[in-house]
């Protein structure tokens, strides 16, 4: 499976193209490792600067809402110190119960950034904190390339490694997660699952009990930095008992499971928020299954050494075999009963089963990207990888090793996981990049042999053929111009597709994935970029305008911003760890105004924030949106009732909307002098752009809030809380 280095290889024919190579009188060898040093060195450039689009095109900021938290986190351990970070109680945070920041949180990821800061301080390079955040998904995406081609010469051959490094350079389904500014958990993680899974095999196929130790430390640095760590936990395990299954078991296997699970779990056990749940959650219990029954498999290879009788032996198996099977099942059974193994949890579940969280959780089933994947989706984020993926699957069963059967164990589970869940496509891109570079490399490998084929009656032959020989070998000489044309047809073929892979994922990086959420762009009647930039503009606002106490009411997808940059104490944030109070925000949302009032009051709040679309179009606004607050809270709160919203099953906002619609919070806050307002030539005042309608409610009155500030497009509009009248 290693690299091929004698005349055949399909790198002379590359080589040849360069006779200042051979002035220099470099070995064969030589010449291949100058060549893919270079490659690998232009694929690592590539993939840093294809994720900086919305740097050149914006500026320098965080995007999305999840890294606004990390950058603040990340903000305060460079500040006060390691320490303080991981015993920090955020008081700004879920009014009026905080937060144990250093819990409740996967350090990884600050701390990785804070370590690059501070070591660019060492070297007298002085930068902002905040812009090692937005550059840090590209450096370790760039840093995956290496991984990726590392992966591929373990699992097939330095070509196929040198295009797994190409093509996971520029996959969109990862790219969504690394561009710059994207300082999200999977920044780093990505680079760290696939460095345990390349360390794992490398340890399988050595045996080294280095690599097995380097594995663990991979697996520490994952767990530290995403809760997708336990699809590791999971998958490692499984591909280590379709080994015992298929009779490849080794001291080879043995010894880099056991040390990788061992040396890995006491080390996360040190993150406080995931603690002793390797030996306490349900969703651990088949690596610790897993872990026993490679004992059992190592004692039977001992008995079997000893016990030179056969049958004795077979009989010895099926006892053992029994009472270990019967006393995991026992132990697992008693340990689930008494409460000592938890259950699976919801988030597991899901993943299981997509109806799940529609049907149970719905505030896990509300954000959009939990929601089961599009087949647009995966062309969008794949192209050609769905076709090549099928292909490498072919030649990895054709040629099975232990690395070939973990990488096909990988890519099935992923994609599967991928086809529940949109936002998994992330874990699958990986896995897709490495089975189609097998597809790629075998591909080209076998049609250049063909090119370079030569007819045998050119050399001469000292014994003359005669009767069916002979025939054949003429008709072998006819047909070999033919493969040989097919061959050039086939190759240029894939170049051409390779070609509009790449630009198809430089056009979706420029448009899809490069544009912060927090600034927004459309296109204007001239085809210019037009910006809105509400979003800061409002938090900008809080910031100068609120008293330092003010504490801020809104739905949970703004929290993270609302405190990152308005500097303002939230009721709710992205956290979404105790369903019952983003229950009551809910509640408050969609009640009348007089209820609403006495649910703020509850809760301390002085001022309400709301995100509106409908006079630029912006539809992931909270009105569309509002049913996730009304199931939400009704999942706690039985008064809340969603039918009530609905008129014959439909949600409307027009005159023949609900009375309940027309009259709750959420509507008011959104549509409050939204009636004497011309969005669009020929409308009505009132003309809603996002649903396409006239609002049915046009004299929206408030009594227990007042207006205190509006965006300039409108997105964002924010109200006060007026005080409480006098009493006697």
């Amino acid at each position: 499976m290693g690299a091929s280095s004698d005349a055949s290889s399909p790198l002379n024919s590359v080589l040849s193209s360069f006779p200042s190579l051979k002035a220099l009188k470099f070995k064969t060898k030589q010449q291949e490792l100058l060549i893919r040093v270079s490659a690998l060195a232009l694929i690592y450039v590539l993939a840093f600067v294809v994720r900086l689009f919305s740097v050149l095109r914006y500026e320098s900021m965080i995007h999305e809402f999840d890294p606004y938290f990390n950058y603040r986190t990340t903000l305060y351990l460079t500040k006060n110190g390691f320490v303080e970070f991981w015993n920090w109680f955020d008081s700004e945070s879920w009014y009026p119960l905080g937060r144990i920041v250093g819990g409740t949180l996967y350090p990884g990821l600050m701390v990785t950034a804070a370590l690059i800061h501070r070591f660019l301080n060492f070297l007298s390079f002085v930068v902002h904190i905040r812009e090692v955040c937005v550059l840090t998904a590209p450096f370790f995406a760039s840093n995956t390339t290496l991984v990726a081609y590392f992966f591929g010469k373990e699992i097939w051959d330095s070509g196929a490694g040198l295009v797994a490094a190409a093509l996971i350079a520029i996959c969109p389904g990862y790219i969504s997660r690394s561009v710059a500014g994207s300082y999200d958990n999977e920044a780093i993680a990505i680079f760290a699952l696939l460095l345990t899974f390349y360390l794992f095999v490398k340890a399988v196929n050595t045996g080294s009990l280095a690599w097995s130790l380097a594995s663990a430390f991979g697996y520490f640095y994952m767990v530290s930095a995403w809760g997708g760590y336990v699809f590791i936990i999971n998958l490692v395990p499984l591909y280590v008992l379709v080994l015992l299954v298929t009779g490849r078991y080794s001291m080879r296997l043995y010894v880099a499971y056991n040390c990788m699970y061992v040396l890995g779990m006491l080390l996360a056990m040190q993150i406080r928020f995931v603690g002793f749940q390797h030996v306490q959650s349900g969703e651990h219990m088949a690596a610790m299954g897993v872990f026993f029954l490679l004992q059992v498999f190592y004692f039977l290879d001992w008995v079997k050494y000893i016990l030179k009788d056969i049958k004795l032996f077979h009989s010895f198996l099926r006892i053992t075999l029994t009472c270990a099977i019967t006393v995991g099942v026992l132990a697992l059974s008693i340990g689930t009963a008494s409460g000592y193994i938890s259950p699976w949890t919801g988030r597991f579940y899901s993943l299981l089963d997509p109806t799940y969280a529609k049907d149970h959780i719905p505030i896990i089933a509300s954000v959009s990207e939990h929601q089961p994947t599009a087949w647009s989706s995966f062309m969008f984020d794949f192209h050609i990888l769905l076709f090549l993926f099928p292909a490498g699957l072919y030649f990895c069963f054709k040629h099975l090793s232990d690395a070939t059967i973990f990488v096909v164990m990988y890519g099935l589970t992923s994609m599967y996981f991928a086809g529940v869940m949109v936002r998994l496509i992330l874990v699958a891109a990986p896995a897709m990049c490495l089975v189609s570079s097998i597809a790629v490399s075998a591909t080209v490998k076998n049609l250049s042999s063909l090119i370079r084929a030569k007819s045998k009656s050119s050399q001469g032959s000292g014994k003359p053929l005669t009767g069916s020989k002979a025939a054949a070998k003429a008709s072998a000489d006819q047909s070999l111009p033919f493969q040989r044309k097919g061959a050039i047809a086939l190759l240029l073929g894939a170049l051409y597709l390779l070609c509009r892979y790449a630009m198809h994922c430089t056009w979706v990086t420029s448009e899809a994935y490069s544009s912060p959420s927090i600034v927004l762009a459309a296109r204007g009647h001239n085809g210019g970029r037009v910006i809105f930039d509400d979003y800061r503009e409002a938090y900008y606002w809080l910031r100068q305008n609120t008293p330092q106490d003010a504490k801020i009411m809104s739905w949970w997808d703004y929290g993270y911003q609302i405190t990152a940059m308005g500097n303002r104490t939230v009721i709710v944030d992205n956290n979404t760890w105790n369903n019952t109070h983003i229950a009551t925000v809910g509640r408050a949302m969609s009640s009348y105004e007089p209820e609403a009032y006495e649910i703020m009051l509850s809760l301390d709040v002085d001022y309400v924030l709301v995100v509106f679309g409908g006079v630029t179009g912006y539809s992931s606004d909270d009105i569309n949106k509002f049913l996730w607050m009304v199931r939400i809270g009704g999942g706690v709160f039985p008064v809340i009732k969603e039918p009530d919203y609905l008129v014959n099953g439909e949600f409307r906002v027009d005159k023949g909307a609900a009375p309940k619609m027309l009259n709750c919070l959420m509507y008011k806050l959104c549509y409050y002098r939204f009636g004497e307002l011309t969005t669009e030539y020929g409308k009505p005042p009132g003309y809603d752009r996002v649903r396409g309608v006239e609002i049915g409610n046009k004299d929206v009155k408030l009594e227990y809030l007042e207006e205190a500030y509006t965006t300039q497009n409108w997105i964002v509009r924010i109200y006060k809380v007026k005080p409480p009248k006098n009493r006697w």
